[in-house]
């Protein structure tokens, strides 16, 4: 059996815990050791660490403490690990803690964080879904069911002190161009809710006055949100610090692809099952900058779709150049407003696409001036018909259930 080499404590807040941090630093030392061809388990605390409750109020989604997460569970070291390796990681297991079998949805005031549709979102929600086994619904968005593929949101190696200054000057001069945009363009280090796992003292402090943010992807991997890294997925990762540092969180139990809500997935706590390799200078001899992974060979198997297309004309009707992540907002709006035409509200409709198993897709980048986007819809995760016919679509809800509302401070 596989030795569990960090453990949590729920009851506890993670930054009582010295093998937890939620910045990246090439100093932060090593939570645990391991050697290549070992097998672990790390536990992990939700990326809030906490902060959302099981509960049909979303004040906590409201008044997030967005400056803390994300939580993360190391750093592993594996003996050997040298800058210019790659570092295998194989995701043999991951699930949630037995007595905690719920995750949550939430969309971030627009204020706080905001989301991808923030613009026709800007109040804090929350949805809570229940597991049961592979499975989950939520109380707060009936009419659906659908299995989950769970994976970790955030999985990387520390970046060394070249990169992570690369990082925090080509981010500020992002951030220096709209200093005062809501929400911000960038997430500079901030040193007050630094936890940077076992370091103390002078050495600490300085190093939360520039460690990076947890919040994007980078280089290192980190934040990528890549629903299909679950089970039996294999991950290479480029090393860039001696022992390579790898850490893990921000589990999720399932996503849509884009992780549109930004708390977009089903957030949970629980644990992962890794084992660990390393191609001794593989990014030179593979010319790999960022991370390439293989998939998981489990997936949830829905096999009928609808498809929505947006291109890369906005809500006000202007026309942009090629702009994918134009064409996937209209995606996006044209299936919430379909799936309003069945009862749904458009926070519930918003909640399914970040939760459930929908496909993301570049469709076409070539036929100026719009580029393609398409939202891929499972249909057969609804309890209901979702298909067109020529009858009209039949109100499946009344719209007396709806995702919670943060009530005004």
């Amino acid at each position: 059996m596989a030795e569990t080499i960090i453990k949590i404590d729920l009851n506890k807040s993670p930054y009582d815990q010295d093998d937890i941090h939620n910045r990246w630093h090439p100093d932060i030392p090593m939570a645990a050791m391991v050697k290549p061809g070992d097998d672990f388990i790390i536990e992990c605390y939700d990326w809030t660490g906490g902060q959302i409750k099981n509960n049909d109020d979303a004040s906590d989604v409201r008044d997030v403490d967005l400056s803390q997460v994300h939580f993360l569970s190391g750093p592993v070291g594996v003996e050997g690990a040298e800058p210019g390796d790659l570092l295998v990681v194989e995701i043999l297991d991951i699930g949630a803690f037995q007595e905690s079998q719920w995750g949550f949805n939430g969309f971030f005031s627009k204020q706080n964080g905001g989301g991808f549709l923030t613009e026709h979102f800007p109040e804090a929600q929350k949805s809570i879904w229940d597991f049961n086994g592979m499975f989950t619904k939520s109380r707060h968005v009936p009419g659906v069911e659908f299995a989950g593929l769970i994976h970790p949101g955030l999985i990387g190696c520390l970046p060394s002190k070249e990169m992570l200054k690369e990082w925090n000057t080509r981010e500020k001069e992002l951030y220096d161009t709209e200093p005062d945009r809501v929400p911000g363009l960038a997430n500079l280090p901030y040193a007050e809710t630094a936890h940077m796992g076992k370091m103390t003292g002078e050495a600490k402090a300085a190093a939360a006055a520039e460690g990076a943010r947890t919040v994007p992807p980078r280089e290192h991997g980190g934040n990528c949100d890549i629903k299909d890294l679950s089970r039996g997925s294999k991950v290479y990762f480029p090393v860039y610090v001696k022992d390579g540092g790898l850490s893990v969180g921000d589990l999720h139990f399932s996503q849509g692809d884009g992780e549109i809500t930004f708390c977009g997935a089903i957030e949970m706590a629980g644990w992962i099952h890794m084992r660990v390799e390393l191609i001794k200078d593989g990014m030179s001899k593979y010319a790999i900058k960022n991370p390439v992974f293989m998939p998981s060979p489990i997936a949830p198997k829905y096999d009928d779709y609808l498809i929505f297309e947006g291109i890369s004309v906005d809500e006000q009707g202007k026309q942009h150049y090629l702009d994918v992540h134009i064409a996937y907002r209209q995606a996006c709006l044209n299936a919430i407003e379909y799936l309003k035409k069945f009862g749904y509200t458009g926070a519930q409709a918003y909640a399914i696409l970040g939760t459930a198993p929908v496909q993301g897709h570049i469709s076409g980048v070539v036929d100026v001036p719009n580029a393609c986007a398409t939202l891929w819809l499972p249909t057969d995760i609804f309890e209901f018909d979702i298909k067109p016919d020529a009858d009209g679509p039949t109100k499946y809800l009344d719209g007396s259930i709806d995702v919670p509302l943060a009530p005004d401070k």
